[in-house]
């Protein structure tokens, strides 16, 4: 493998890496086994610090390619618990209200989520890396700062129940690129007459690619030490 001159890695990102720390571990880990001290290295779709899942790294000239794969589309596994809200909309801030949830059924369920296919408006959450006046939303939002996101058109092309044991319920998703799998558990919330956030998020594929074809960052080591020959005293 030329990893100079451009490949693509499928990552298993683990729970609680940020995206930056497994493109700069994943950098750092070629550079050293080349003897090099530069290398091209980008990711093709951040994933929360709290998913898990598929994330597309490129190094080299591949990394034009990260545009075309960011286009891909996505699918989601996603645990999501009825009846109360946080701030982000997922388990990095504490629950900030409780709602009703007796009244809610399963089919109640299945009818909300069959409302979210196709086209639909989604406004981002203010946990998120979406600029306002120049700055990130998320650095806004912890400074408690008053913040205004514009929806955004996006596609969800499927959305199915997966599990329904109230007040969790876990849903797959398969959505176009810039979709937030926490603003949807927001939005699903707010339909069933109550709240949610997620507990839990995996990306499961993006385009044709699954976890299954992913490395495991466990892994990572083994990898490079049978892909990347051991730099020589000349190449140092």
């Amino acid at each position: 493998m030329d990893f100079i001159e451009g490949e693509i890695l499928y990552i298993d990102k683990p729970l609680h890496w940020t995206s930056f720390r497994v493109v700069r571990v994943v950098r750092a880990k070629i550079c050293r086994r080349l003897g090099i001290k530069k290398l091209k290295v980008g990711h093709a779709g951040t994933l929360d610090p709290l998913a898990t899942g598929v994330m597309i790294l490129c190094t080299g000239r591949k990394t034009k390619l990260i545009e075309a794969l960011q286009a891909e589309t996505k699918e989601y596994i996603a645990h999501v618990r009825l009846g109360a809200t946080t701030p982000s909309f997922d388990l990095e801030t504490e629950v900030d209200a409780e709602y009703p949830t007796t009244h809610i059924t399963r089919k109640m369920v299945e009818d909300v989520l069959h409302r979210f296919t196709g086209t639909i408006e989604q406004v981002p959450p203010v946990f998120s890396a979406v600029k306002v006046d120049g700055k990130r939303a998320y650095e806004l939002a912890r400074k408690n700062k008053d913040i205004e996101l514009k929806p955004k058109l996006l596609v969800i092309d499927d959305i199915e129940l997966i599990s329904y044991n109230m007040p969790d319920i876990t849903i797959r998703v398969v959505c176009s690129k810039g979709t937030y799998i926490r603003a949807l558990a927001r939005d699903i919330g707010i339909a069933l007459d109550s709240g949610a956030h997620l507990t839990g998020l995996r990306r499961t594929r993006v385009g044709d690619i699954t976890v299954d074809n992913c490395l495991n960052m466990d892994d990572i080591d083994h990898f490079f030490n049978e892909n990347i020959p051991q730099a020589t005293q000349e190449n140092r």
